[in-house]
């Protein structure tokens, strides 16, 4: 089942609200004596995250649960990690990872439970299913929900920097491979003004990615990424035109080819979810140019 996106949050009697783990979305498959984990391009998981073997330990009937894996650091979901667990090949790696590293399943809903198909079930029938047949333990969690209360559970999900909260509709059944708002996603996003230093252009020569920069306490430039969502055509044109007489032959960052770089003049705000690892920006959208900066 897939999510509809909204912007803002919202208090409603009719669903529940959950957070939205920062992880890699997980459907399990299992039964007393083994699990099979896959993910949304059908690919077997079950691998390279040994210490889920055991969540067949937390069943006594067969059942599909839908879910997120995640690795925790300080207590909060942390998708680098989990990204850097999601790239491992070699088993003995593999197997200090798992120890140092563990991935957990967070299972926020159950598709079929002892011969059952239960995806036709409201939505509170099918968790109380879960709670009578899936017992916690061994890497294996049951997210919690609150009722009602969007609104001050997404500034509680805000103020503890997480990813945000997802909406569910208490009666809505599970809609196989469909997007509706039975489930709504509402992501923490941040906004940031950042130099726009540079433009990879298409194979036309028109703008496309901006190269987006900032100086830090020291007055150097740091490279904060690229973005090319968001860009209008008229946006487009003023930043051509700028680059008519504000080109500059000095490479601002090397891990960028085929860039036509400016003079650090021009400003505008991105729009992402937090900063990457590498200090580059998630899910970055473009927001627009400022005059007034």
């Amino acid at each position: 089942m897939l999510l509809h996106e909204v912007k803002e949050p919202f208090d409603d009697e009719d669903y529940i609200y959950e957070l939205k783990l920062d992880g890699i979305r997980c459907v399990a498959y299992i039964e007393p004596k083994s699990v099979s984990l896959q993910n949304k391009r059908f690919k077997e998981l079950t691998p390279i995250y040994p210490e889920l073997s055991d969540i067949c330990k937390c069943v006594k009937k067969r059942v599909i649960l839908d879910g997120e894996l995640v690795v925790l650091t300080n207590g909060k979901p942390d998708f680098f990690a989990l990204q850097r667990r999601s790239l491992m090949t070699d088993s003995f790696r593999i197997s200090l990872a798992a120890k140092k590293n563990p991935v957990q399943f967070a299972a926020y809903d159950i598709l079929y439970c002892d011969g059952k198909d239960l995806t036709d079930m409201p939505l509170m029938e099918r968790k109380k299913i879960l709670s009578e047949n899936v017992k916690e333990g061994f890497n294996l969690s049951i997210s919690r929900y609150v009722s009602t209360t969007g609104v001050a559970f997404f500034e509680l999900a805000k103020e503890e920097n997480l990813e945000g909260i997802v909406a569910k509709k208490k009666d809505g059944l599970y809609h196989i491979g469909k997007r509706t708002h039975d489930w709504i996603k509402i992501k923490v996003m941040q906004d940031e003004d950042l130099l726009v230093l540079g433009y990879q252009p298409d194979e036309d020569g028109k703008v496309k990615d901006l190269i987006l920069g900032y100086y830090d306490n020291k007055g150097k430039l740091k490279c904060r990424g690229k973005v090319y969502l968001g860009v209008s055509k008229a946006e487009q044109r003023i930043i051509a035109e700028f680059a008519k007489k504000n080109t500059v032959k000095k490479q601002w960052f090397d891990k960028y080819k085929n860039v036509v770089w400016l003079k650090p003049q021009l400003v505008g705000t991105a729009h992402f979810m937090h900063e990457t690892e590498s200090g580059g920006m998630r899910q970055p959208i473009w927001k627009g140019l400022r005059d007034d900066k």
